[in-house]
């Protein structure tokens, strides 16, 4: 497994998102758990989760509290294993997604991930998406405030433009490892986004890198 860094983080390049495990059209929790571990199997040491990865809404952080039991019912170590969860999205059980940036509910949300988790601090956490209704500066201020309050070891933001991640990088410095936004084949919108990830050193996560193209779109014409 080739490896890439985030942050001062080493991981194979190529991660786990493990959002089908939890969401709609989900497979059972023994079949989840198994997915997961053979990932890991793999050499995958990268998994990516959110607490709102669920699909009932009071079933918050299902997908985190799924990967815990994975890690902890697999044979052998897995303090290399990375896994990277995001706050600031919720999902009220009707299928559709909302968002709240507040501090408030930030410094919640990553309280509540990291008993899920069951760690002291969470390696990388990530905004999952800008809250039109809340200034930028004071969602990410709000990671800086976990950072120094030893929550959290790495920061990241997702669904991010340019001048965003800019903002944020500001306020976070070098704490700042990571964007992920959607990109792949097929959807090339973050191309600008990626190109400054390289030129700060900062990782760039692609969710969807397939684009959600199935293997027999790509096997038929065209």
């Amino acid at each position: 497994m080739l490896t890439r860094r985030i942050g001062n983080t080493s991981v194979s390049a190529i991660g786990l998102g493990a959002m089908p495990l939890s969401v709609e059209g989900r497979p059972d929790r023994a079949r989840a758990i198994a997915t997961v571990h053979a990932a890991l199997d793999e050499g995958i040491t990268l998994i990516d989760t959110a607490d709102s990865y669920h699909w009932h809404a009071d079933e918050r952080g299902h997908n985190e509290e799924l990967l815990a039991r994975a890690l902890a019912t697999r044979p052998g170590d897995t303090s290399d294993v990375l896994i990277a969860t995001k706050g600031g999205r919720t999902r009220p059980g009707d299928g559709t997604w909302t968002v709240n940036g507040t501090p408030e509910h930030i410094r919640r949300a990553c309280e509540g991930s990291l008993r899920r988790l069951g760690v002291e601090a969470i390696g990388l956490y990530q905004l999952h998406k800008p809250d039109p209704d809340v200034p930028w500066s004071d969602s990410v201020g709000a990671l800086r405030d976990l950072l120094d309050a030893g929550l959290i070891r790495a920061a990241g933001v997702s669904n991010v433009t340019c001048d965003q991640i800019r903002e944020a990088r500001a306020v976070l410095g070098d704490l700042l490892v990571s964007v992920q936004n959607r990109y792949s084949p097929r959807y090339r919108d973050s191309l600008p986004e990626l190109r400054l990830c390289d030129r700060l050193g900062i990782a760039f996560l692609p969710w969807s890198p397939l684009g959600g193209i199935t293997p027999s779109a790509l096997d038929g014409p065209g």
